[in-house]
């Protein structure tokens, strides 16, 4: 039911409240940990309740770094469970976007730009804000967050820095997804969708218990999709879709101390995506590069030449072993990830041949995390670990120059008259990138009557490299001015080798305290208050390195001195000034609380935060006919706001309603770009406001085939967004509007549903690429059909 996904765009706010939607979170309050030893929160006698909560019944090696529940800890969390799951039919983590306040995830691009914004701090490229674990395993390159999800027992978003815990990339939050165990769930389980273009997805999954404490689970999913934008170029849609994955767990009990787990996943993907538009002449200012004087081509619609497209193939394995010999309970994580991949542009998006990217991909990684907790007495609870990690990657990412790109970019700006040997000429660029780090944690938690008092500091270690060769072989001839005698035709071979070797290393203190105070007869609210330091990893910019390049080769056609007798202005890059980019800080100060009320029906859960960031990570193009994009440290920004989310069991028998509301204001404190000062400026790209308010009715039919009808409407709003330093261009606050019904029987669920129902018109993406603007339009209208079995 991907219903809740969809919401009208175009409603004013008073509109979107009374439009109540049903969430699939559990707002904080209510929340028990996942860990049996800690499960003091009463749950809801509702069946229908427990469904939306983390329900406890076998419960295998999960929350590895947790001692007490969820809405008992000093955060704001957002936590779905397994029905909610497929009801909602959350089938990526972009399908959370809004949902949890002030969390945004665009869709936009392909399914390697899981772009997270989170309380007005994000990144488009490199290194994430938000991090993200699987069955307790970490994965460590944003690049590869968005894929199908399966099988989920659960989905925990946590908000604000898990830095101390979780290290490096956590400074905005951590999104935890817990898979069906198989000693809790047995039989088969299927899943098959269809909607709107063509969009299918179909799913198999066995769950067997070989014996009391031995179960194996394997899963296998395929999803299709026609594409939603169609290229104007040849009338063929750009965007289509295969992926498909697969998945073998073991859970194995091996007595009451010792448990171990393993969760193994494949998955390949082959998309276009890409779908960028361009803006129509009148609807922004940019340079129109024009072909024997015939132009325009920005004609507003998505309008390339040459192929785009994305493919991922991804493997992971996990193994989790816990033992608890008494009050003490050790934990070993291990993992082993690959990542092959390979994404290819054509980097003007003009019906033109300029020039196209392709940027293809290696990387292995090993994790590493040794975990310890238990108690003192009955007041003190500890933690500590020590985390290792090793990332190796290798890049090849060659940029092609065509016949139009070689006049609009090169030529034209040399004042000379030149003609180049050939219509074409490849930028070569290959890169070596390993990264290692280590870390050692301690948190622990004093508890002194109704107060809890919180504790940790973590030691990061990183060391990073990047070993480098850019090399281009081409020629031109350049008719030089002789003087008198007029010019002279001079034929120059270019031939480019660079390579070189860069490193770093950054070491990072990142402590936390909190305080917390319970109140209630059983203790089952609470206010916090906590201040926490978090840090995003540094890293280098291998898309500037073909500028770079293509700066050489002016000074291999014409010598410096020619340059400047002709009053040439090319940039001029050197790897020492755009490779590399420092680790981003911060410091998040928060204030909240978790609220049960009347008797557990309504829960609340909200905080009012203050962050400070020093470094700030913004990916920037370069002006002018540079072509690529860089990752840059923005001085000085600040972001405060607060969030608020509410879920009531109304007194009308099967009814209930939810609602979820951010507020960000985040800007520059100090950021200067070239001559410009964006000092109070709004950082770009990070929305303003989310909202999403639902609603959903239960009737129980008594039925021997068909127990349950669920009514589903709901609605997401998001914005403003701007898209530039400027301020100059932006994305309006906007809304849209989903419905769902679905019929539940003993072992199958079938649901219609609807996405942006009102057609609403909204923009996810933009961006300007060597002075032409550029934008993704939002998905249209969607309509589809969901049917689930279980044997």
């Amino acid at each position: 039911m991907k219903s809740w996904k969809s919401m009208s765009r175009g409603f004013g706010a008073a509109a979107l409240i009374c439009v109540a939607a049903r969430s699939a979170t559990v707002m904080g309050a209510g929340v028990p940990s996942a860990h049996p030893v800690a499960s003091a929160e009463p749950l809801a006698s509702s069946a229908e309740w427990a469904d939306s909560t983390v329900t406890l019944g076998e419960v295998g090696v999960t929350a590895i770094k947790s001692t007490t529940g969820l809405n008992r800890l000093p955060l704001v969390a957002t936590v779905v469970g397994e029905r909610e799951v497929e009801r909602l039919n959350i089938t990526t983590i972009k399908d959370m976007s809004e949902v949890a306040p002030n969390f945004y995830i665009p869709d936009y691009g392909s399914r390697m730009t899981s772009s997270v914004y989170i309380r007005g701090i994000g990144a488009r490229i490199d290194q994430p804000v938000v991090g993200l674990n699987v069955d307790n395993v970490p994965y460590l390159n944003k690049d590869n967050f968005d894929f199908d999800l399966s099988d989920v027992e659960r989905i925990e978003l946590l908000r604000g820095p898990q830095s101390t815990l979780y290290g490096r990339n956590t400074m905005g939050g951590l999104i935890n997804i817990y898979t069906l165990s198989p000693l809790k769930v047995q039989g088969l389980r299927t899943v098959l969708e269809y909607g709107s273009r063509n969009s299918l997805r179909a799913g198999v999954s066995y769950y067997g218990r070989i014996n009391s404490g031995l179960g194996m689970a394997v899963s296998g999913n395929y999803s299709h999709t026609d594409g939603f934008y169609r290229n104007q170029y040849n009338g063929q849609k750009c965007d289509g879709e295969n992926q498909g994955s697969l998945r073998w767990k073991t859970v194995w009990h091996l007595s009451p101390e010792l448990r171990v787990e393993n969760t193994a996943s494949f998955q390949i993907l082959r998309q276009g995506g890409y779908p960028y538009a361009s803006y129509a002449i009148g609807e922004t200012t940019g340079k129109i590069f024009e072909q024997d004087g015939v132009a325009p081509y920005l004609t507003g619609s998505v309008n390339y030449n040459d192929t785009c497209f994305y493919r991922r193939t991804a493997i992971a394995d996990g193994l989790t072993v816990e033992w608890r010999p008494g009050r003490v309970t050790l934990s070993s994580i291990t993992s082993v990830q690959y990542l092959a991949d390979n994404m290819t542009l054509d980097q003007d998006f003009l019906p033109l041949d300029f020039f196209t990217l392709t940027q293809r991909r290696h990387e292995w990684a090993v994790t590493q995390d040794f975990v310890a907790k238990g108690t003192v007495g009955s007041h003190y609870s500890w933690l500590a670990g020590l985390f290792g990690f090793h990332r190796h990657t290798s890049m090849w990412a060659p940029v092609t120059f065509k016949a139009d790109g070689i006049r609009g970019l090169i030529t034209s700006n040399i004042p000379l008259q030149s003609e180049w040997h050939g219509d074409s000429f490849v930028l070569h660029s290959d890169f070596s990138n390993p990264v290692d780090g280590g870390a050692i944690y301690h948190q622990g938690s004093w508890q002194q009557g109704r107060w809890t008092f919180t504790l940790g500091l973590r030691l990061d270690v990183e060391h990073t490299a990047l070993t480098y060769n850019s090399r281009c072989a081409t020629g031109v001839t350049v008719n030089v001015p002789m003087g008198p005698l007029g010019t002279r035709p001079v034929s120059r071979d270019v031939s480019i080798d660079d390579h070189g070797h860069l490193s770093k290393t950054y070491v990072e203190f990142l402590p936390k305290i909190a305080a917390t105070y319970s109140f209630g007869s059983r203790g089952e609210s609470n206010v916090y208050a906590s201040i926490s330091r978090g840090y995003k990893s540094g890293g280098y910019n291998t898309q500037m390195f073909s500028d770079i390049l293509k700066d050489r080769l002016y000074g291999e056609i014409i010598p410096a001195q020619m340059q400047e007798m002709l009053g040439m202005t090319a940039e001029s890059y050197t790897v020492e000034e755009v490779a590399s980019y420092r680790p981003e800080q911060s410091w998040n100060y928060e204030a909240g609380a978790h609220l049960s009320l009347l008797g557990g029906n309504l829960t609340a859960e909200g905080a009012l935060f203050f962050i400070q960031c020093r470094d700030q990570q913004l990916t920037v193009f370069p002006e002018g006919s540079d072509t690529g994009r860089r990752m840059t440290n923005a001085g000085r920004t600040r972001s405060y706001g607060g969030e608020l989310s509410l879920r009531w069991r109304t007194p009308v028998d099967g009814l209930s309603l939810s609602g979820s509301y951010g507020y960000t204001n985040a800007c520059f404190r100090s950021y200067r770009s070239g001559n410009e000062d964006f000092r109070g400026k709004q950082i770009p790209y990070a929305p303003r406001n989310t909202l999403f308010v639902g609603a959903d009715y239960r009737i129980g039919t008594g039925g021997k085939v068909l127990n349950n009808v669920i009514f589903d409407v709901n609605c997401r709003g998001i914005g403003r967004i701007m898209w530039d330093d400027q301020n100059a261009v932006e994305q309006p606050f906007y809304a849209l509007l989903g419905a769902s019904v679905t019929f539940e029987g003993p072992r199958y669920s079938l649901s219609l549903w609807g996405e942006n129902l009102t057609c609403t018109q909204y923009d996810t993406f933009y961006f300007v690429s060597i002075g032409n603007s550029f934008v993704q339009r939002g998905k249209p209208c969607s309509l589809g059909a969901t049917l689930r079995m279980k044997f």
